[in-house]
């Protein structure tokens, strides 16, 4: 080969080098143009930015879409077996199942109704009307009936001042009577109850006139305002004849004016959940109240494994005789693995001790962890 055959080898070499480097460069400004900014008039909207990977709920595999047959059963066989009317419901969060026993039907909530109001006052603050520090001052004319142990503290000092905030642990965490119906006051009484249950279409659950006018009339009496002082209450209903009694709280079992349906309540528990019914700030301040209620520990949060996260709300209602009344819990399970369960047991009338109706709601959370496919 000789050296000019060599140098015109060589320069085309180098053109084709040039080439390849100009049409790479062209390729990747093209590529990357849409990340460059771009001039917007000045009355244009700012840009929305996307994350490049946005949370979405857990999916739900083909096998999880319908409860484990076993579960089903041994829910079946614990509700069978179980004496009284007793609704039962379980709802896998962010999944496609949910099943129950009479979960359609209502049931006397009691003390759960207690969540109702504290969504509607966390509603009221969500739309900047209202604030967890606003002060509510309690006299001797807000007390209540049975548990509230604000009570002590009121009738000591006459009146107390409270923020939202401390109501709000008290009605939930300690299930106060008292500090729940200060809560409902400021929330706007029971029809703002009703219309927050309305508006986010909560289904089969009732709100009642107020825990005095309540318990009251379950009872066939009259309301008065020294019944909320100690025992008055008690040795007032002692005195009204066992039928009167027993026809006041039949009628208030076949139609309760307090009444929800097992499967309406997880499902609102689904939509709380799922941050649906509150801002995010109001959800989680929620759950995490929730999650230290001393009331009920053994019913169905002591069925929960070591390692599973429990929110939960007890209620119970009046006893004549040896039937109990509306003895019930609801509550979220969260397994390690981040699955969600709702699961509500309510007892509208039971025979059963109390040591056998914590027994069957533990044997509920129990099982659902056990037949969690996790």
């Amino acid at each position: 080969m000789n050296i000019q055959t060599a140098e015109k080898r060589e320069r085309l070499r180098y053109f084709r080098h040039i080439s390849i480097l100009v049409l790479t460069v062209t390729l990747s400004a093209c590529v990357s143009a849409p990340n460059r900014p771009v001039a917007r008039p000045d009355n244009a909207p700012p840009p929305v930015y996307q994350n490049r990977a946005p949370s979405a709920p857990p999916r739900v595999d083909n096998a999880r879409e319908l409860p484990n047959p076993a579960l089903v059963r041994e829910i079946d066989q614990l509700w069978r077996t179980f004496p009284g009317k007793t609704g039962i419901a379980v709802k896998r969060i962010d999944g496609g199942w949910e099943f129950g026993h009479r979960s359609d039907e209502y049931f006397p909530q009691q003390s759960v109704s207690k969540l109702w109001v504290a969504m509607a006052m966390l509603d009221k603050i969500d739309q900047g009307r209202a604030s967890l520090s606003d002060p509510i001052r309690i006299g001797k004319e807000d007390l209540t009936v049975f548990h509230q142990p604000m009570a002590v503290e009121v009738e000591r000092e006459g009146s107390v001042v409270k923020s939202v905030y401390t109501l709000l642990e008290k009605a939930l965490a300690s299930s106060d009577n008292t500090a729940n119906d200060a809560l409902l006051r400021h929330a706007g009484g029971p029809d703002a109850v009703r219309r927050f249950i309305a508006k986010n279409s909560l289904g089969k659950i009732r709100f009642g006139p107020g825990e005095r006018l309540l318990q009251s009339g379950i009872a066939g009496m009259e309301w008065k305002q020294d019944l909320s002082y100690r025992r008055t209450f008690y040795a007032a209903r002692a005195k009204i004849p066992v039928e009167q009694r027993r026809q006041s709280l039949n009628a208030y079992l076949a139609d309760p004016v307090d009444g929800a349906s097992p499967i309406a309540i997880v499902r609102a528990l689904d939509k709380l959940a799922r941050g649906e019914l509150l801002s995010d700030n109001s959800t989680k301040l929620l759950q995490s109240i929730l999650k230290r209620t001393r009331s009920g520990p053994n019913r169905l949060k002591a069925g929960v494994p070591a390692g599973w996260e429990f929110l939960h709300k007890t209620g119970t209602g009046q006893v004549l005789g040896s039937m109990a009344t509306g003895y019930n819990d609801i509550g979220i399970m969260t397994a390690p693995d981040g699955t969600r369960y709702a699961v509500v047991v309510m007892m509208g009338d039971t025979t059963a001790s109390i040591p056998e109706r914590m027994r069957m709601m533990q044997a509920v959370t129990r099982a659902v962890a056990r037949y969690h496919p996790g």
